[in-house]
């Protein structure tokens, strides 16, 4: 799975990633994104532009907003049988700006937080699905989840899921409304093995009241810790 991620890349530099027109001011570096929170992402409504919305996912025809804490995350492997994701996978797909994620590596009765990222520090987009839901006041609220798949031989140790990062020539292929879903399917893959590198950092992370670049400083120095 893919519970808590960050974004702390300059809005110049998203910008430049993910060749949008601008970037919403006020756009601050985020170290513990965590779910229920505000999250930007890129639509296939609106592809050059951020756009913020809840984490968890509220279908459309869901009573209230109660789903959502649940529905961080879609299955790969389901996204076309599932209820509360199909509409959203063919009509709905959006790309999730992030620098990099966490998990946690079980040793004996403790877990360990370590920070992933990619080895050269890029950015990259998780693979998400957004959706609309309207209140009962009239009021619309925005919500996405991020698609996970079989984790990579450098997850695999610490989860056996992993959230789909996107190759950045794939990125309009997903947003493309007319794709066929074999296409799409086929995007739904783990990271190359080699792309992903990690460290154990603060259990401080553990809570998402935390939320500075300490987050993702090493507690061990990098080269202690294997790269797999």
């Amino acid at each position: 799975m893919c519970g808590r991620y960050t974004l702390s890349a300059t809005p110049e530099a998203i910008q430049q990633a993910f060749d949008l027109e601008a970037v919403p001011d006020g756009l601050t570096p985020r170290y513990n994104i965590a779910p229920t929170q505000a999250i930007p992402i890129i639509t296939n409504e609106s592809p050059r532009m951020l756009t913020f919305v809840t984490w968890g996912l509220i279908p459309s025809w869901a009573k209230d907003t109660s789903m959502s804490a649940k529905l961080i995350n879609a299955r790969a492997e389901t996204l076309s049988e599932k209820p509360s994701f199909r509409s959203a996978y063919k009509y709905r797909r959006c790309l999730i700006p992030a620098d990099g994620f966490y998990e946690w590596l079980q040793d004996g009765k403790a877990k360990r937080p370590q920070y992933i990222y990619r080895r050269d520090r890029a950015l990259f987009a998780f693979a998400g699905l957004w959706e609309r839901w309207n209140s009962p006041d009239g009021s619309e609220v925005l919500s996405a989840t991020i698609i996970t798949t079989e984790p990579n031989a450098t997850i695999a140790p610490l989860h056996h899921r992993m959230a789909v990062m996107l190759d950045p020539s794939d990125y309009r292929t997903w947003l493309d409304a007319d794709a066929e879903p074999a296409v799409l399917q086929a995007l739904l893959r783990p990271a190359p093995d080699d792309l992903l590198v990690y460290h154990e950092v603060s259990p401080a992370v553990n809570n998402a009241r935390h939320d500075s670049p300490d987050m993702i400083e090493p507690v061990k120095p990098i080269e202690q810790r294997p790269l797999l």
